[in-house]
């Protein structure tokens, strides 16, 4: 799903659109196999359990069952795709939540360094953590982003190729075009 353009800016164009790498949903498929695995266990014990007592079982497994794929799949799934991580032409751009929705936004003219950092587990998934200094007083670290270097040396393209178009006096005072 690409960000919507009517929340760009005139010329403002999305380089790198992404969610969180896919690593973050490794312990929520386990989870939901694990779930799954134990109800039909379950069920299969409750198979020889006397007539009132038999669809009880299989009424709080259900309940149980459903509970916990709600808690421990279906919200960490919706909060990987409901978190967006943004790189356009004018700014870095993060969306995350459901029912509360927080973002930051973040002037390329404002990034004073950007770095990476990916360990061996992230190296073999192709994902690391972007750490952005920018005006703020800590640097901010935007973790599982995939492709962390391309996305690393973008952030960085952008910044050095317009350091100066929030400020059009300085284009000429600088030396520029």
């Amino acid at each position: 799903m690409a960000y919507p353009e009517d929340l760009l800016s005139e010329h403002e164009q999305v380089v790198v659109h992404s969610h969180p790498h896919f690593k973050m949903l490794i312990w929520p498929v386990f989870w939901l196999v694990v779930t799954v695995a134990a109800g039909v266990w379950l069920l299969t014990l409750t198979g020889g359990l006397a007539a009132p007592w038999h669809d009880v079982s299989r009424i709080a497994i259900g309940v149980v069952g459903v509970v916990l794929i709600c808690w421990l799949f279906l919200a960490p799934l919706i909060r990987w795709r409901t978190t967006h991580f943004i790189v356009t032409t004018d700014r870095l751009i993060t969306r995350e939540g459901v029912l509360k929705r927080v973002g930051i936004d973040i002037p390329m003219s404002r990034i004073n360094s950007v770095q990476f950092e990916h360990g061996l587990v992230d190296r073999i998934f192709g994902c690391g953590t972007l750490v952005i200094e920018s005006a703020s007083h800590e640097p901010l670290r935007f973790e599982d982003i995939p492709s962390v270097e391309h996305v690393h040396t973008v952030i960085y393209r952008e910044v050095n190729d317009n350091p100066y178009d929030d400020f059009p006096g300085e284009t000429q005072a600088r030396g520029r075009r």
